[in-house]
């Protein structure tokens, strides 16, 4: 009765307290990868070209199918490497099984290591080790999680992946071509493109910054500052080459 009681008090202080954690870091390093590419690439095409005194039409062509390019070619990448993740789990999963199938007392005496590493004595971790052997799954995810350092992905992560920094290239990538859209001289499109950008990517590494756990502003004035030298250094390439 004392246990039920425990166990029933304990359902009520979880029930009381729900903890603020982001949980969402793979769906972010997604819009990271995709946002900050989106937005420095198609913008150093852009300069570079306008270096080279292209019309604000070609740019503007270049840069579209830059984006649709880049935009598959970055989803498909973070298809393939999520695939990867989820094959590699499966086959550690695998192995894992069939170590605790085979030598169950060295499987055991892992877990035992494991916990001791927490600061908790034989007898402390001794009935974990004994109720775990008992109950095959979850000695199984335990020993993926805390032993291999392995969280089990989810069936659409792949999918998921490819579409989010898909959509993130191309939202990024449109920025700096705003303008080339509405400004037919490519110079005075370039100036513009250049502020737009870059008010784009302080506030992008703002929020990159802030997601983090990195220093907002300094993460602000970091990506700035890789798109500006990447744009920089396209329209210096241009400039010189045409010379």
């Amino acid at each position: 009765m004392a246990e039920v009681r425990n166990t029933e008090s304990e359902k009520q202080l979880l029930n009381h307290h729900k903890e603020k954690h982001f949980t969402a870091g793979e769906i972010v390093r997604d819009i990271i990868i995709g946002v900050s590419d989106g937005l420095t690439v198609p913008f150093a095409l852009a300069a570079g070209l306008s270096g080279a005194n292209a019309s604000s039409s070609i740019i503007l062509t270049a840069g579209l199918a830059e984006v649709a390019a880049g935009a598959i070619s970055m989803g498909l990448g973070g298809y393939l490497a999520a695939k990867s993740e989820a094959d590699h789990y499966m086959r550690e999963l695998k192995r894992e099984e069939e170590e605790i199938i085979s030598v169950p007392d060295t499987e055991a005496a892992e877990i035992a290591e494991i916990l001791s590493q927490y600061g908790l004595e034989p007898h402390e971790y001794g009935p974990v080790v004994s109720a775990l052997r008992k109950k095959p799954q979850a000695w199984l995810e335990f020993m993926m999680k805390f032993e291999l350092g392995l969280e089990k992905p989810s069936p659409r992560r792949a999918l998921e992946s490819a579409f989010t920094i898909a959509i993130a290239y191309i939202i990024g990538g449109l920025v700096p071509l705003i303008p080339y859209m509405f400004i037919s001289i490519a110079k005075k499109a370039v100036l513009t493109s250049v502020v737009v950008t870059l008010v784009a990517l302080l506030f992008f590494g703002y929020v990159k910054g802030h997601y983090t756990d990195n220093k907002p502003l300094r993460s602000a004035l970091q990506t700035a500052l890789i798109g500006a030298v990447a744009s920089a250094t396209a329209f210096g390439i241009a400039k010189a080459v045409q010379a």
